[in-house]
Parts: structure tokens; C-alpha cells; sequence
């Protein structure tokens, strides 16, 4: 075990014992009115300590007698969004007694929380929550952040945000840039009775950062032009980050279901890092990105799978070769790779999946090459912390084997302050793509080490603003000091702003 793992495993222990710390799904009010009772005899009312201030009637109006209480079918169906915090509602069911604090109300009102109607929300017993493509995620993750707006027969769903970042990469590869990050997303769900219809898509404009992305330092994949390997730079995001449909038919213990589209995500790995709440306030891309999930965008995609509250199997056909350096357009659709996962999510804590796939071709400027790639991961979340543990073996075929282990924690401390941290360990051999360097096409394994912090509020409307920073450091082979030097140093400062509280 590396030194850095070490620092790791101690900075990421000391993220999970955390107090508890849960959160009502924004956007949602919901009415419920009391039973109807025999009119009390006139007294003075008793003085309720942090309760709603009421709207007192006229005083020579008696108080109306109130409505019955609805069925629990019409419990979930009055849902809208709201731009601020709502305040307590000034009438409860729970019995007599002290009020407890708004974190308390929030904390116990979310198990019991309704789904909105029209909307593939998951089990009953929100056991998963859905991640990229058709991935899951805990269930204690909750729902996406967003704005979930009923239309007609369609559950409409709006998510996106951008973050501005400016980043140091030190060493003498160093480089220093600033950009921004962006992601958009719309989605509609109908219910047909049995079988739900859910139409996506997925926009980004970081195309327009330019072709090179931004600096990351030990970060590989892809090109900026088509001749030339990205080496400590990130790329960007293509426009049509996702284009698809899933449909959705019930069955006696589960469901069976159909995912595809010309640009989609295929059954490989854990949840994109955009999608993970482990991963929410982290400013660069992971560098182990290409072991785990880049082929959250793939071009050509089909899932087939079935599951159940507990369990979910399921096989992708996708086309295996990574997108191009033209980030502005939709390329040619195919089905030449194959992948199959399995996951089990046992309680609305825990979702753990395996996988493994066949790629054809994934590297523009190794087309020669083939890939196996299997991962496994498990991820945690509770009592404000969100986790995850992954481990891939990428086998480039004719070629070496590659390995990479990833950790990430975000812990929300309380509704403002957050601690982040991220630790990877990968084996790398593209880090001196000019085939006259003496390291060319050389293994080495390095690991990484960030950190941060980030203070949350209220922005405008619907909206989120988070600001922090993060510091990262290095562990590598002294082979490599010449090229990154004996302790290089990274910081980078982000605004985050995010649709959904």
C-alpha cells in the first residue's frame, strides 16, 4: 500500500462519523387538511412555541369547520415547486407535545414522503435512487436535485447547473486555467398504467472551453485534434451528453425494462461522477475518469435488464470507440461492444454493482487495440454522508493490464457547510505520449490526494450556490520527478450554481 493510500484511507475515515443529517425533496408542498370535528367550546388557545404564525379570521367570523382528510392516493397529488423554504405548516396529526426543530421535521418527514405522481421514483421503500443511464444510487441519496413539474399526463424534471473554476496545477507541467463546467438536463415520464415511458436528454456547453479542456495534472484520455493524446488536461464534455429513452413494463415482483438511444449511457460501471452525490462538490474530474466511467457518453446505445427493489440485472450493445475531438455534433451510432452488470441495493444506504464489457476500439489514436474492462464498486449513503469504493481492471487487448482504485466522500455537515475529499491510485501508461521519450508507453502508478470544502445557500429562486476550494497532492515514482517534479501541488476555487435545493 502507497503512502498516499495511507493519508487516504485516514482522511476519508474521519469524513463518515458523522451526525445525522437528512433532507426533504425540494419543490414539494403538500396540503393536508384535517378531519372534520365537533366545534369546541369557546377558550383561549395555548401559546405553541416556533409554530407558523397563523392567519387569524375576522373576529366576527367563527372558524370554519375543517375538510376531511384525503386518501392517501390523494396525499402525493397536490406537488409544486416552491422557491423558498417553506415554513412549518401550522396544524399537525402528531400528538400533543413540544415542537421539535425544523432539522428534526425535515429528517422525519422524509421517509414517509409521498411520490409524485407520473414520476419512476423508485420501490416504496425508496431502497435506490436512479444514477446515470441506468445506473442506481442509494436510495438515501434522494431523488435529483431539480424541479419536477407535472404537465398534462408527463412528469417533467429540470436539473442542470455550472460551475466556474479556476485551477492551479503545479510542478513543472504545471498550468493554470480558468473555465466552466455545465450540465443540463430535461426528462419526461408518463404513465400508461403498467408500463411508464420515460423520454431524457443531457446538454453540456463545454465544448465552447475549447478542444483541450482544462488542465488536470496525471489526467489521460482522448484528443484535442485528432493526432495528438490529451496528457494532464481533461477533456471536455460533448453537447449531447445524452439522447435517449427507457421504458419501463411491470411485473409481479419487478419490472422489465428496454434503454437506448443514439447517444446514452451502456451498463458499465457505477454511476457517472456527475451523478454521485460523493462526487457533487469536487471541481476537476476524477483522473481515474477513463476507468470507470467514460462511456457515459457512447454513441449507440441498448439495455435490456430487469429488476426489483433489491436487485437489478442487465446487458448494454454500445459502440466501444470514445467520442471525437469535434464536440458539437452527433456521431455515427453503432453496436460493437457489449457489457453486463449486476447490482444489488439492500437497503436505501448501500448500492453495489459489478460489471464488466467488451470494447471495441475505444482509443481514436489506438484503433488497433480492443479493451476488457471490469469494475466493481460499493457505494454508502447516511447521516449526511455520501461514499463511494471502486476498483477497475482495464485490459488492453494486445496489451498490459491497467488498474485503478477510486474513494470520494462528501459530508454535509449541516444546510451549509460541506467537506469533500476524493483518493485515486491508477497505472498509467500514457502519461509521455511522444514515442522519442524514454518514458513512452512506460506503466507507472501514481496517486492522488484532494480535499475541500464548500458553504451552500440559497441563491435565486430555485437555485443553489455553492463556494469552495480544494488542494491536491501527489504521490508517484522519483522516475517521474523530472517531468512532475518531487511534491507537486494543485488548488482550485469553484462557484457552483445547481437548479434544486
Amino acid at each position: 500500500m502507497t503512502r498516499s493510500m495511507l493519508i487516504a484511507g485516514c482522511a476519508l475515515s474521519a469524513l463518515l462519523p458523522a451526525p445525522a443529517f437528512a433532507q426533504m425533496m425540494p419543490g414539494m408542498k403538500m396540503d393536508m387538511p384535517m378531519p372534520a370535528e365537533p366545534k369546541p367550546k369557546a377558550k383561549p388557545k395555548p401559546v405553541v412555541k416556533h409554530a407558523h404564525p397563523a392567519v387569524h379570521p375576522p373576529a366576527a367570523q367563527p372558524s370554519p369547520p375543517s375538510p376531511p382528510l384525503p386518501s392517501p392516493a390523494q396525499a402525493g397529488a397536490q406537488v409544486r415547486p416552491v422557491e423558498a423554504e417553506a415554513p412549518p405548516p401550522p396544524m399537525t396529526t402528531s400528538a400533543p407535545g413540544p415542537r421539535p426543530s425544523p432539522e428534526k421535521e425535515k429528517e422525519d418527514a422524509t421517509p414517509a414522503m409521498p411520490d409524485m405522481p407520473g414520476m419512476a421514483m423508485g420501490p416504496a421503500d425508496h431502497a435506490y435512487g436512479d444514477g446515470s443511464g441506468t445506473s442506481r444510487n442509494p436510495g438515501n441519496d434522494g431523488a435529483m436535485k431539480g424541479l419536477h413539474l407535472a404537465t398534462g399526463d408527463w412528469m417533467v424534471m429540470l436539473h442542470g447547473y455550472a460551475t466556474s473554476v479556476y485551477t492551479n496545477q503545479g510542478g513543472p507541467r504545471d498550468d493554470q486555467e480558468a473555465f466552466v463546467e455545465s450540465m443540463a438536463m430535461l426528462t419526461g415520464t408518463r404513465d400508461f398504467g403498467g408500463v411508464r415511458l420515460q423520454l431524457r436528454s443531457m446538454m453540456s456547453l463545454e465544448p465552447a472551453m475549447g478542444a483541450k479542456g482544462y488542465p488536470n495534472l496525471f489526467a489521460t484520455g482522448e484528443t484535442a485534434n485528432g493526432t495528438t493524446q490529451l496528457t494532464d488536461r481533461q477533456h471536455p464534455h460533448d453537447l449531447f451528453m445524452e439522447l435517449a429513452a427507457r421504458l419501463d413494463v411491470d411485473t409481479a415482483h419487478g419490472s422489465l425494462f428496454l434503454y437506448g438511444g443514439p447517444v446514452a449511457e451502456p451498463a458499465l460501471g457505477p454511476s457517472a461522477f456527475m451523478h454521485r452525490a460523493s462526487a457533487q462538490y469536487q471541481p476537476l474530474s476524477p483522473i481515474t475518469h477513463h476507468w470507470f466511467d467514460s462511456t457515459h457518453i457512447s454513441y449507440g446505445v441498448v439495455t435490456a435488464g430487469y429488476g426489483t427493489a433489491r436487485w437489478q440485472i442487465e446487458a448494454s450493445a454500445f459502440r466501444g470507440r470514445e467520442p471525437d475531438q469535434y464536440r458539437w455534433n452527433i456521431e455515427q451510432p453503432g453496436l460493437d461492444s457489449w457489457s453486463v452488470r449486476a447490482t444489488w441495493t439492500p437497503s436505501p444506504a448501500w448500492a453495489v454493482q459489478v460489471s464488466h464489457g467488451w470494447l471495441k476500439s475505444p482509443e481514436q489514436l489506438e484503433a488497433f487495440r480492443n479493451e476488457a474492462r471490469t469494475t466493481a464498486s460499493v457505494q454508502y449513503a447516511a447521516h449526511g454522508v455520501s461514499a463511494l469504493l471502486a476498483f477497475s481492471n482495464k485490459h488492453k487487448l494486445p496489451g498490459r493490464v491497467l488498474t485503478a482504485w477510486l474513494a470520494e466522500a462528501n459530508w454535509d455537515i449541516d444546510r451549509h457547510h460541506t467537506l469533500f475529499a476524493r483518493a485515486e491510485n491508477v497505472a498509467n501508461d500514457e502519461l509521455f505520449p511522444n514515442p522519442l521519450d524514454p518514458l513512452h508507453d512506460r506503466k507507472v502508478r501514481v496517486s492522488k490526494l484532494e480535499s475541500g470544502y464548500a458553504y451552500r445557500l440559497r441563491f435565486v429562486g430555485p437555485f443553489e450556490l455553492a463556494l469552495g476550494g480544494a488542494v491536491g497532492i501527489y504521490d508517484k515514482p522519483a522516475l517521474l520527478d523530472a517531468a512532475y517534479g518531487r511534491f507537486p501541488l494543485s488548488f482550485s476555487l469553484f462557484a457552483k450554481v445547481s437548479l434544486g435545493h
